[in-house]
């Protein structure tokens, strides 16, 4: 038998960043993010080798071990190892020898989510499976758990939440640890113009989102005003564009992205740097109105907001960087997953 799986990477519009404790735990983050036609796959394979066997194309690691109840978390494939490890333990499933292969349609560390993502897709074709009792908000919530405590990686909330449910979602993150996802019901012709209007550019650097991120919590636990006042900023940003998103309002919607983005930039150094400022520089002048990292920021994707008339002269303006534009559309599904029952591998 083998089982599938596949779950949306995400564009975050607003309030990506008050997703992070400890400023969710304190004062409650909200996010507006829509998910996109890039994706995290997943293959699993049963197998009669006795062996579970990795390959995981975004970090290079083709590995195999005896089978057992536990894989070792040692820097190799570990969002592989990291979601087994759990879906045993608190499932009590036997384990039987499988392949799995994963990859995403974007790098690893590019603003996307691809990692969050990942742990999401990967958990839905171990709950297809073995018929795992889990919703959308319980993917969510156990990809979450074993990212940010079971492996310890830092980031926020959203991007579990993005991928399990897919779509334009409002996400409220409370201090209680609650979260309400809030899906939004964006007319045609609304979606429609935001997808001529915005344009997706990798700047042909990923980075790692950690250090910028853990600097980002060190100054929101110090009370450090500068970064609190921005996530404040931030936040009202996701309310603000919501409403701008909902009546169509393309002016308001640029204007807000773009003082979004200068809240950003005060949150922790390396959020910009002299490259993205080159590659902003030149978008603007030929007629970008607002431009923003996506994700944690330091490099992998940028997001303009064009007028869809003057779309291609930015296009042929950046063609002349090292980077290169992506074309996406919006989608409406989530993460989902799906068996193939095949007498070669039976």
């Amino acid at each position: 038998m083998i089982i599938r799986s596949k779950a949306p990477l995400r564009l975050g519009l607003a309030g990506g960043g008050s997703d992070v404790s400890p400023y969710s735990d304190m004062y409650g983050g909200l996010v507006l993010n829509a998910t996109i036609n890039l994706y995290a796959y997943c293959t699993i394979e049963e197998t009669q080798d006795g062996m579970i066997t990795i390959h995981s194309y975004d970090s290079s690691c083709n590995c195999s071990f005896p089978l057992g109840p536990e894989l070792p978390v040692d820097g190799g494939a570990d969002l592989i190892k990291g979601v087994y490890n759990r879906v045993v333990r608190d499932f009590g499933i036997t384990p039987k020898p499988f392949r799995i292969t994963t990859y995403n349609d974007a790098p690893a560390g590019s603003g996307l989510g691809t990692s969050s993502t990942m742990v999401v897709c990967i958990l839905k074709a171990f709950a297809e499976w073995y018929s795992l009792p889990l919703g959308d908000y319980e993917i969510a919530r156990l990809a979450y758990e074993i990212e940010r405590k079971d492996l310890g990686l830092s980031g926020g909330k959203q991007d579990q939440y993005a991928a399990a449910f897919g779509g334009f979602n409002f996400i409220e993150f409370r201090p209680d640890d609650s979260v309400i996802v809030n899906p939004l019901r964006v007319k045609r012709w609304i979606t429609d113009e935001l997808e001529a209007s915005l344009l997706l550019y990798f700047t042909g650097k990923s980075r790692s989102s950690a250090r910028i991120i853990e600097e980002e919590r060190k100054n929101a636990y110090a009370g450090r005003l500068k970064t609190i006042e921005a996530l404040h900023g931030i936040k009202q940003s996701a309310v603000d564009m919501k409403a701008a998103l909902l009546k169509g309002d393309m002016h308001e919607f640029a204007s807000i992205m773009g003082s979004s983005w200068e809240h950003k930039k005060n949150l922790a150094d390396g959020i910009t740097n002299d490259a993205i400022q080159q590659v902003m520089d030149i978008a603007f002048a030929s007629g970008a109105k607002a431009g923003k990292v996506s994700g944690a920021g330091g490099g992998g994707f940028i997001i303009f907001f064009v007028d869809p008339a003057m779309k291609k002269q930015v296009e042929d303006a950046l063609s002349a960087l090292d980077g290169f534009i992506v074309p996406f559309l919006f989608t409406e599904g989530g993460a989902h997953g799906w068996k193939i029952f095949d007498s070669d591998n039976e």
